[in-house]
């Protein structure tokens, strides 16, 4: 008599359970590993470039520190030291407050240097920074006991000008345009398109006046008051700073600092300028010492890759500390 069996598909679930438990955690633990592996990969990958960077920013800085423009005499000859300043006036570039006072502070402490002439060649541009370079030029004035003079191209206009009040002398050429002795805020105002297209203005701000210079909201009489007040009180400064700098040899008149601009001739007619002249002459009949040797400083290619490097190491190292605290 044969014995009963149990059923088949009964043995065969127990076997294969504890079985699929282990390949399961067999299969984690595998994927755990490797996402650990691949983590402590990418981290070293960072640390390594990292350290490319670093040393490609060291060599573009030791780059950029050589590749300036030097004297090409002796510092102990005697020389005409020129500083330019082109284009419009603002917090970077060449006509940053940064680079040409950095360039006059050279200039005047080279033995060699018996005068500086910045040449101007500028629309203007921001009262801040002319007001920087003003009050430098008249500590370096005293400081240095040299001659600070102005010789101007095109033109000088508005915060050139703000510039060209501090030096001793001002020399132009008749052609030249000086003057523009003024203050402006510009923009637009679209509240009357709107309304025409029917567009809502959707703005929201803490603070009754934080948007008054939003070009699609509506300006208020006090608005344009306050903003009127703070152009005058500016322009009132710049004026200050002309009288200052001019003194007795300015011939004024009810249009000098109305925002008017004059030719060469007429400002020095006027007062705001001292005489006509170039570079050249300048150098060779008032300085004399015709050699110009030009300290301007240029922010060149290895400058702005140096600040581009530093920005992207800044945002490696950042990824990098961030991916070292998910390490641990």
């Amino acid at each position: 008599m044969q014995e009963p069996r149990e059923p088949l598909f009964t043995n065969a679930s127990a076997d294969a359970m504890p079985s699929a438990e282990r390949s399961w955690e067999r299969r984690t633990l595998e994927a755990l590993a490797f996402a650990t592996l691949e983590e402590q990969k990418a981290a070293r990958r960072w640390k390594v470039g990292l350290r490319l960077v670093w040393l490609l920013l060291i060599g573009v800085i030791a780059w950029q520190m050589f590749s300036y423009n030097s004297p090409a005499m002796s510092p102990s000859m005697p020389h005409t030291a020129m500083v330019a300043i082109k284009g419009e006036i603002g917090s970077e570039g060449d006509g940053s407050a940064e680079n040409v006072m950095a360039s006059m502070r050279s200039a005047l402490e080279d033995s060699g240097s018996q005068a500086l002439v910045l040449l101007i060649n500028s629309p203007g541009g921001s009262p801040v920074q002319a007001g920087l370079i003003n009050d430098e030029i008249r500590r370096l004035k005293a400081l240095h006991k040299k001659p600070i003079y102005v010789v101007v191209e095109e033109s000088c206009a508005s915060a050139a000008y703000y510039i060209a009040a501090a030096a001793d002398k001002i020399f132009v050429d008749k052609a030249s345009i000086v003057g523009s002795i003024g203050v402006l805020m510009d923009g637009f105002g679209f509240t009357g398109l709107m309304d025409k297209l029917g567009v809502e203005r959707r703005l929201m701000t803490a603070g009754a006046n934080k948007g008054f210079l939003d070009p699609f909201s509506p300006q208020t009489e006090a608005q344009r008051k306050h903003a009127q007040a703070m152009l005058d009180q500016i322009h009132s400064q710049f004026i200050q700073v002309v009288r200052q700098g001019r003194g007795e040899r300015l011939k004024e008149t009810p249009e000098m600092f109305s925002g008017l601009f004059w030719s060469g001739q007429q400002a020095v007619d006027m007062g705001l300028a001292d005489a006509l002249g170039s570079l050249d002459g300048v150098a060779r009949d008032v300085v004399k010492a015709p050699e110009v040797i030009d300290y301007s400083r240029h922010e060149n290619v290895a400058e702005r890759l140096a600040k581009r490097f530093g920005a992207a190491v800044g945002e490696g190292a950042v990824h990098a500390l961030r991916m070292g605290s998910a390490l641990r």
